[in-house]
């Protein structure tokens, strides 16, 4: 089990942070996304950083504006 912005998520073996996020229906093309308050560095990491069973995941969607 992993939380993802405090929400339960059911954890299974081999999982991305590209797989998170598809799960959870992340798709504006702008998020920040850190496991355990450590910082996925690029989006193109998202599909080959694994996630561990346990850890918590936050995301936020980036805006811009003025």
């Amino acid at each position: 089990m992993i939380k993802v912005n405090g929400d339960e998520l059911d954890w299974r073996e081999g999982m991305t942070v590209q797989d998170v996020l598809d799960e959870k229906k992340f798709s504006f093309p702008l998020v920040s996304v850190w496991i355990n308050g450590e910082p996925v560095q690029r989006r193109g990491e998202y599909a080959i950083t694994p996630v561990p069973d346990g850890v918590e995941i936050e995301v936020i969607h980036m805006m811009s504006g003025g």
